[in-house]
């Protein structure tokens, strides 16, 4: 089988797809992944042929720009960028010949390759898209396909005609809006098999709740005039200093000064986070959707404190879930842990999804149903 891979955005979208990139791979189906450029070295060490052949889309939109958060989002995601990415992916794909099209959540040009193709496409869950509106979106995506002098699509729901991707159990999903058919797998627990905790970590006294404290891969990189970073990284330290525990905290590389007195308080750049959530009791988490994932996948009960994007909407799932609090604003964020520690329905509630999860079959089954659909058999 060969495969034709789109993937945008960030780093988090690249780990929405990594996992069904390398279960292919393993399974010797031909991929050929179509990314922006930076977002290629992801894949350097699968046997899987790269190409540098989608715009960014933050090339034609600005963080700056007003308006609601999904209204921001599909001009993110379904953007003036698409055009080009057509225009360059499209003799690409003709060459290669896909059975089948896999694009991460916010990636449309796969879509649209694949309607013009005939190829059947699914989406593999990432962030924002699991909360993007079919309908709100169809306006947006006739706009680009006028543009390529595509027929317009009455369907709204046409982006997930073969189905979608999940790894959540169905009443823990965060796809806000179900299609027909989704395609549910348990995601590896890690990224990089290779990877240990810290002595430094192992070391940490155990009489006392470990709490682990990260804000992702995109956050670090956002415009100061976008999101002030640093204060939500600071108003994390500093809830965390008034908690009986120790607390590991990933700074992504982002100064911070520790209070005094709160020797309990460890700061890295970064942290192998999944690996760390294996032993932790509470994940202070920006709200990012993998974050998120991992700590349904370990069990772990969350405190969210949501930046920008999907992370509020996020928030709000964690909370309506049972899984966790959101924390209203950053003076809070001592008091939301501390409830969040001491409730043991939040604590059961994540146990719960911790085993939902585990029932999932795992990624490589995902291989089998992919032949299947590609085949037309599904």
């Amino acid at each position: 089988m060969r495969v034709l891979v789109t993937v945008t955005g960030s780093s988090s979208h690249v780990n929405a797809v990594l996992p069904l990139v390398s279960a292919l791979a393993a399974a010797r189906h031909q991929v050929l992944v179509a990314a922006p450029a930076h977002l290629l070295g992801s894949f350097d060490s699968l046997p899987v042929r790269r190409e540098p052949l989608l715009t960014d889309p933050h090339t034609t939109f600005s963080p700056q720009a007003e308006g609601p958060p999904e209204r921001r989002a599909l001009d993110l995601f379904a953007g003036a960028h698409l055009v080009d990415s057509y225009r360059t992916l499209l003799p690409v794909a003709r060459s290669f010949a896909p059975d089948l099209v896999m694009r991460d959540g916010g990636e449309f040009t796969g879509y649209l390759v694949a309607e013009t193709l005939g190829l059947p496409h699914l989406a593999a869950p990432s962030g924002a898209a699991n909360h993007l509106h079919p309908a709100a979106l169809q306006p947006q995506l006739n706009h680009r396909r006028a543009t390529l002098g595509l027929p317009a699509e009455d369907d709204p729901d046409a982006i997930h005609r073969y189905g979608r991707l999940d790894c959540m159990p169905p009443e823990f999903s965060f796809a806000r809006h179900p299609t027909c058919r989704s395609y549910r797998y348990r995601q590896p627990s890690e990224i990089d098999p290779g990877a240990v905790l810290p002595p430094w970590v192992a070391e940490l006294p155990a009489d006392r709740p470990l709490v682990v404290a990260a804000i992702g891969t995109v956050l670090p990189a956002v415009p100061h005039d976008v999101l002030d970073v640093p204060a939500l990284l600071h108003a994390i330290v500093a809830g965390l200093a008034e908690l009986d525990c120790q607390a590991v905290v990933a700074t992504g590389g982002i100064p911070v000064q520790r209070p005094r007195a709160a020797g309990h308080v460890h700061l890295a750049d970064r942290v192998p986070q999944p690996m760390l959530l294996r032993c932790a009791q509470l994940l202070v988490t920006h709200g990012g959707y993998n974050s998120i994932r991992e700590a349904v996948g370990a069990g772990v009960p969350m405190a969210v404190l949501p930046g920008f994007g999907d992370q509020p909407a996020n928030a709000d799932r964690v909370e309506e879930l049972g899984l966790g609090r959101r924390i209203p604003s950053p003076d809070e964020a001592a008091a939301v842990c501390r409830q969040v520690l001491d409730d043991p329905e939040v604590s059961a509630r994540c146990r719960h999804a911790q085993r939902r999860m585990l029932g999932l079959p795992p990624i490589q089954a995902a291989v089998g149903d992919l032949e299947k659909i590609a085949s037309g058999g599904a």
